[in-house]
């Protein structure tokens, strides 16, 4: 009896060890037929093991179908199966499975209620959550840190930030994990203040607390008090890391601060990576390009052993803005042969170097293999750019048969375009036809009513001038100081 029983915790040893042996565990058909003529198709362990190598190669079809076969799961098995869903979806399994646990007199434990938190995270509605968080309550489970963690950041995902700071005040134990989630939370909802509120209250902080206040305030555009804060990181001993790179590298260019952006760099090369992370990669080509140092991008893009799409886009756009749009071009044919395939930005960059270039035929091949690519979406933008490269370049009514051809509502912007370009080139109809079309848009907006009057005056049509003037007073439009007198 003592023999079998060793034989049989051997072969389950065996079991374990290929379940989690770096090249064998991928096999999960082969192991599953191992301890199934082994007869441990019930063994909770080996199933529980099973279950957790299936959810992290994202195999919860095989796990499911052997979950259904087992006649009596244990904690550890569900525990399994709702960390799987809660890991790849879909998320509403992970309660479904919680529900069934208790509906079997299964008491959960932390290792169900923090994934099952993370699923409910997940499904982005904090009803569900606030369910789990009441049976929490219940079973007295919330002073488990991984389970706080959860409902914070559940209630932090879902915008509920009384719910999340009740919770957080509650805490004696706030780890620095919490408060950075209470800090994103707040400045998720646009309160950048009382995230950084808190970021000065914390006791002790890590890289990512620092990259997050920085990257908040860089998204609420205090450019100069995200840039302060890098300073003050550095002086408080953190290194940057690639997310930090990445966050601020922008904002450099966005200041102007060359000096920061050149040490940045540096910084970047001495620890390898500019050639290791393509994010940082990308964030110096287009930093580069953005400070007018296209010989710079050029060099760093060819230097980039692996290359995303967001490389491309960077390096074209980059060309476009500086003036290369022949060679952003070519750039853009480069990435086809070398079989990448563009996105709706690649496209927008390729066209924005045509517009800045006057590649017109290039322009209209590029939109005319756009519309042809069924994973690629035309856009509002590639619109625009098109309507300003033909307009800019002279063909007007071209430009004018696009707009009223997009299956979208032409906006102030393109009208303004065409607008522009028709005084520019003679075509006073069009002119005349684009401006009452702005001052529909923006009825409010006296820029187009001086506009439109300064086109009639050209044209020495006085009474449709004062026709103008007198469509401003009916709709109480007041001309803005500065604006060119009418007639």
């Amino acid at each position: 009896m003592r023999t079998n029983r060793v034989c049989s915790m051997e072969v389950e040893r065996k079991i374990l060890s290929l379940l989690h042996g770096h090249k064998t565990r991928k096999q999960l058909p082969e192991i599953h037929a191992h301890f199934l003529r082994q007869g441990l198709h019930q063994s909770n362990q080996i199933l529980s093991h099973f279950v957790s190598v299936c959810g992290h190669l994202n195999r919860m079809e095989y796990a499911n179908r052997v979950f259904c076969q087992t006649q009596n799961p244990n904690i550890l098995l569900f525990n399994s199966m709702i960390k799987g869903y809660s890991r790849n979806g879909p998320y509403e399994e992970s309660l479904s499975l919680f529900y069934l646990m208790k509906n079997r007199g299964i008491w959960p434990d932390e290792y169900t209620l923090a994934p099952l938190l993370k699923a409910c995270t997940s499904l982005g509605d904090f009803r569900p959550g606030q369910r789990v968080h009441g049976e929490i309550v219940r079973v007295g489970f919330e002073s488990f840190s991984a389970v706080g963690i959860g409902v914070v950041e559940l209630y932090c995902s879902c915008g509920r930030m009384e719910d999340a700071k009740k919770v957080f005040d509650e805490r004696s134990d706030r780890d620095v994990i919490i408060w950075n989630l209470m800090i994103r939370g707040f400045c998720n909802l646009g309160n950048v203040d009382t995230g950084l509120h808190l970021f000065r209250q914390m006791s002790e902080r890590n890289i990512v607390s620092w990259n997050s206040m920085i990257s908040c305030l860089a998204q609420s555009r205090k450019d100069s008090e995200a840039l302060a804060l890098f300073h003050e990181m550095l002086e408080q001993g953190f290194k940057p890391d690639e997310a930090t790179i990445v966050t601020v590298l922008p904002i450099c260019s966005r200041l102007g601060a060359v000096d920061v952006g050149e040490w940045i760099h540096s910084y970047a090369e001495s620890i390898g990576l500019c050639q290791s992370v393509v994010s940082v990669g990308n964030a110096l080509v287009d930093y580069h390009s953005k400070c007018g140092n296209s010989e710079t991008s050029i060099k760093l893009f060819n230097e980039m052993p692996v290359r995303n799409v967001i490389s491309w886009n960077s390096m074209i756009l980059g060309l476009a803005f500086n003036g290369k749009g022949e060679l952003g071009v070519e750039f853009f044919k480069e990435m086809m042969d070398k079989g990448e395939s563009p996105n709706d930005a690649t496209y927008l960059a390729a066209l924005t170097c045509c517009a800045h270039a006057g590649l017109v035929e290039k322009g209209q091949e590029l939109f005319a293999l756009m519309s042809e690519n069924r994973h690629v979406d035309l856009k509002l933008e590639h619109y625009g750019c098109m309507v300003d490269l033909l307009a800019r370049s002279g063909y007007v009514r071209m430009a004018y048969d696009l707009i009223r051809s997009m299956p979208f509502r032409p906006n102030a912007t393109l009208w303004g375009t065409l607008l522009s370009s028709c005084r520019t080139h003679g075509d006073v109809e069009l002119a005349e036809l684009a401006a009452k079309e702005l001052i529909n848009l923006e009825p409010l907006n006296s820029g187009n009513y001086v506009l439109l009057s300064n086109i009639y005056a050209e044209e020495g049509k006085w009474d449709e001038v004062e026709k103008v003037r007198v469509l401003m007073r009916m709709k109480s439009v007041k001309k803005a100081p500065g604006q060119s007198a009418m007639g």
